[in-house]
């Protein structure tokens, strides 16, 4: 299963892989993860690549093989539709964070991203922002989109749960789980 994680600096995408590896080495499974930090530092784009199955070689996704891009917003969902295979699926939070050309008013937002995803492939989008502060912390949007990523997989709660516990500090990880849930009933 290839999954490509997309977002800004800042929004946990990093974490979100480190959790999907440690999935993946839960179910015995090959993992390999490479990150892509590009300007995170600045609120940049970020790109995760989570690649696992019996045996992996390689931890880049190709354009047109990942099975799930989970976009922690809209354009960045965009940005990263090439990975997406034919029959995939965009999880998506519909949350805008204005790119600097938007800021500096050199470019406009496009008021119809989610639109002219759906007219490209599957998606399911939410406000995972407004699940996350609901769970105790707006920074949880990214276990939102994992537990999202989870009901559509299903598998065994448990690994997920251990997996999680292993990657998110203690001092965080109520409402990390808080969010997960919120996302899986979503």
């Amino acid at each position: 299963m290839d999954i490509v994680i997309i977002g800004v600096g800042g929004q946990g995408t990093l974490l979100t892989s480190r959790i999907l590896g440690a999935l993946a080495l839960e179910q015995g499974q090959d993992v390999k993860v490479s990150e892509v930090h590009g300007m995170s530092q600045r609120g940049g784009s970020v790109i995760t690549y989570v690649r696992m199955g019996p045996q992996v070689a390689s931890p880049m996704v190709d354009e047109g093989c990942a099975d799930y891009v989970l976009a922690f917003e809209p354009l960045e969902a965009m940005r990263a539709l090439p990975y997406l295979k034919k029959d995939g699926t965009v999880i998506v939070n519909t949350q805008k964070i204005m790119p600097m050309p938007v800021i500096s008013g050199a470019a406009v937002y496009p008021q119809d991203v989610l639109e002219r995803l759906a007219q490209q492939c599957r998606v399911v989008a939410l406000d995972a922002l407004s699940l996350a502060e609901e769970a105790g912390s707006a920074k949880a949007v990214n276990l939102v989109l994992l537990g999202v990523l989870k009901k559509l997989l299903g598998g065994d709660e448990a690994s997920w749960q251990k997996a999680i516990a292993a990657c998110v500090k203690e001092k965080f990880l109520a409402v990390n789980q808080r969010a997960f849930a919120l996302g899986q009933n979503h």
